[in-house]
């Protein structure tokens, strides 16, 4: 078996399509260079990532198939779950057959896994939107911690530029080690490490105690529905919101 590995980028995983589909080899799957497992029997074939054959399969996709395919291929890249890269080859060549009808073809598996896998990512980025909770430091920046289960942190900073265009934030993946940045004019996705504990400015404490006693006031005793809750707002979220601490 062949499995092609390449540097975890978008554009590398775009490479790799594009050698793929040239060389014409019956590879297993494609996998991010950190994602790799031992397995001797697994030939690994090393791709480095080059702009111009990424963008030639980013257009291709665009123009033979659709935007829409396009926004699918980058949101199953980002769900990081098992075989997305095999995935998403099978998907590509099926949609150069059929086109911008590719999607309606569900009874085919690899569409039907495409669409299961887009489904997940863009569910989680709404339900994501309601669920990030900033704190205010002491240096006046405003910070949240997330763990989400896909690499969403780049697809929810663009609603928060809307929302909060004056301020200097952060959205910050905990479980990746990155964030989202946002300075007051452009935001930027980087490596983040803490080594020292968050200050929290002075009334942030005695605002959060304020968000608590709403949060419970405004609950109506007789339809407090936990199950409801937990499927609307799922427990692993829980630990990075002010009204479940």
């Amino acid at each position: 078996m062949i499995q092609y590995i390449y540097d975890g980028s978008f554009d590398g995983l775009l490479t790799s399509i594009y050698e793929a589909y040239y060389r014409e080899e019956d590879i297993d799957d494609i996998v991010a260079e950190d994602s790799m497992e031992e397995n001797f029997l697994i030939r690994r074939v090393f791709i480095a990532t080059e702009m111009e054959k990424a963008t030639k399969v980013y257009k291709a996709i665009e123009d033979k198939i659709s935007e829409e395919s396009l926004r699918r291929v980058f949101y199953s890249y980002l769900s990081e779950l098992p075989r997305h890269g095999r995935i998403i080859l099978e998907y590509i060549r099926l949609g150069f057959k059929f086109g911008p009808q590719v999607d309606l073809n569900l009874s085919n598996d690899i569409v039907l896994k495409m669409d299961n896998i887009y489904r997940k990512v863009s569910g989680e980025r709404h339900r994501m939107l309601g669920l990030v909770r900033f704190k205010q430091l002491e240096n006046g920046l405003f910070y949240s911690s997330i763990e989400p289960d896909h690499n969403i942190v780049g697809l929810i900073a663009p609603y928060f530029v809307s929302r909060m265009t004056n301020e200097n934030w952060v959205i910050h993946d905990v479980k990746r080690g990155i964030g989202a940045l946002y300075n007051g004019k452009e935001w930027i996705i980087q490596d983040i490490k803490i080594k020292d504990d968050l200050l929290l400015k002075e009334e942030e404490e005695e605002y959060q105690q304020l968000w608590k006693a709403y949060f419970k006031s405004i609950a109506i005793e007789t339809k407090i529905n936990p199950k409801l809750q937990k499927r609307c707002m799922p427990m692993r979220y829980w630990k990075h919101l002010v009204e479940k601490a």
